[in-house]
């Protein structure tokens, strides 16, 4: 059993036990990274804990030879996805996807997830094509965060008038700079 795996038998009951879901476990170049979530997101109490807990049972059972640094961490913004349950969470998100190398088709695939189950995924481009891929043929994939800027009405106090009166700055109803 591979290390990685052997960390994710380790990890994922603990994390279940804190009550937040082990997404995923990374070792490279000496580092141990293990991404955890929760549906209302992951505070640093929960972090703490995981690293508590995760740490005293990787000194009782030593998988790992060698020093190494162990981090652990919330997904972000754009998550990544490898197991079949975070494809199905992802549904009708935009995704980016690389296939494996020798995948029929282009390598990089983008678009919204329009299915996704324990065989694999649709992926639907822009122009409307869709791509099936098999989870085998994913080498990696996460979700996509397209940033939508607040209208300037609504940053400048709602009214348009670009000024706003919120107790700071130099005079009342004046922004600083101005």
């Amino acid at each position: 059993m591979a290390v990685v795996d052997r960390i994710d038998a380790l990890a994922a009951p603990l994390c279940d036990r804190i009550g937040v879901e082990l997404l995923d476990v990374e070792y490279e170049g000496g580092v141990l990274r293990l991404v955890v979530d929760h549906p209302d997101g992951v505070g640093m109490e929960a972090i703490a804990g995981v690293t508590r807990e995760v740490s005293r049972a990787l000194d009782h059972e030593d998988p790992i030879s060698g020093s190494y640094t162990l981090e652990v961490t919330s997904p972000g913004l754009e998550r990544p996805l490898k197991r079949p349950a975070h494809f199905v969470r992802a549904l009708g998100g935009e995704v980016s996807v690389k296939t494996v190398p020798g995948t029929e088709g282009d390598r990089r695939v983008a678009g919204v997830l329009a299915e996704a189950d324990d065989d694999g995924i649709v992926v639907r481009s822009a122009d409307g094509v869709e791509r099936r891929l098999r989870h085998d043929e994913v080498l990696k994939a996460n979700t996509v965060f397209t940033w939508v800027p607040e209208p300037k009405s609504a940053r400048k106090g709602g009214d348009g008038s670009g000024t706003t009166n919120d107790g700071g700055g130099d005079a009342p109803g004046r922004e600083v700079g101005s």
